[in-house]
């Protein structure tokens, strides 16, 4: 006995993301449950075809965090946060940039509340998100680090040593970065943690 597209969302786990060409049943049946599931608060619309199963409170379902949305379209490889959502990210601003930003290989259909930017160095597709954030704050690290240089040193050595960033792995993407600052930037930030 298969499984209806109704009863499929409401055994999804919370905070977990639901795609309508997953659910079970003809696509329309699929589209229509997901549709009465969003208007009965059962579900949050994320995009056309995603929807977002959140936690229910007394006040509705929560929405997802921007930075999983961005996960679940863009998906994780080559992709991390650039400009102040970077420098967040890292722990170095208190600065709320007014859309979360993201640094992604392929360019992709609009994101709400969210402003990307193409990059096209392919090396990078396979550094982790924490790795693209710090070549993305290199590009202007007097801009987006509020405590200075020496706090980031600190905080990219704290970020190795506890295995979060690879700095090997960084050294073999930053040549084929082509803005001048990120490489230059990455030489001294180098040196420093020598």
């Amino acid at each position: 006995m298969s499984t209806s597209p109704t009863a499929a969302i409401r055994s999804a786990p919370e905070c977990t993301f639901v795609r309508v060409s997953a659910l079970p049943g003809r696509p329309e049946t699929a589209r229509q449950a997901a549709s009465r599931a969003a208007r009965a608060g059962e579900l949050v619309p994320v995009r056309r075809g995603l929807y977002y199963r959140g936690k229910m409170t007394r006040y509705g379902m929560t929405p997802p965090r921007i930075e999983e949305v961005v996960r679940e379209v863009l998906g994780s490889r080559g992709v991390g946060p650039t400009g102040y959502s970077a420098a967040r990210a890292w722990g170095v601003t208190t600065q709320v940039p007014a859309k979360y930003e993201v640094a992604t290989l392929h360019p992709s259909s609009p994101i709400v509340n969210v402003k990307q930017v193409h990059r096209s160095n392919l090396a990078r597709i396979d550094l982790n998100e924490l790795e693209i954030a710090l070549l993305e704050l290199l590009r202007d690290p007097d801009i987006y680090v509020e405590a200075g240089w020496s706090n980031l040193v600190e905080r990219v050595r704290q970020a190795s040593e506890a295995g979060e960033v690879r700095l090997a792995a960084m050294a073999a993407a930053v040549p084929g970065e082509r803005n001048v600052s990120i490489r230059t930037n990455f030489q001294r930030l180098s040196t420093d943690l020598a």
